[in-house]
């Protein structure tokens, strides 16, 4: 194989590379979308406290019932 082919063969693979990483990063979100990544995860947390705090509440009322008996 000549030098040219090798040339253009590295150089041929490193632009489907490049291609290939561009359209994945686009598709899965990138870099450039970092705070629609964050979106879900502050849902989840706001869920996550929401639960937390009507634990809480259900335990005082538990309590309650139980001091009262």
């Amino acid at each position: 194989m000549s030098t040219a082919k090798l040339l253009v063969l590295v150089l041929g693979l490193a632009v489907v590379a490049f291609a290939v990483k561009y359209a994945l990063s686009s598709t899965l979100g990138g870099e450039s979308d970092r705070a629609g990544i964050s979106e879900p995860k502050r849902q989840l947390d706001s869920v996550r406290a929401r639960a937390r705090e009507l634990e809480q509440e259900q335990q005082r009322s538990a309590d309650r019932a139980d001091v009262e008996r």
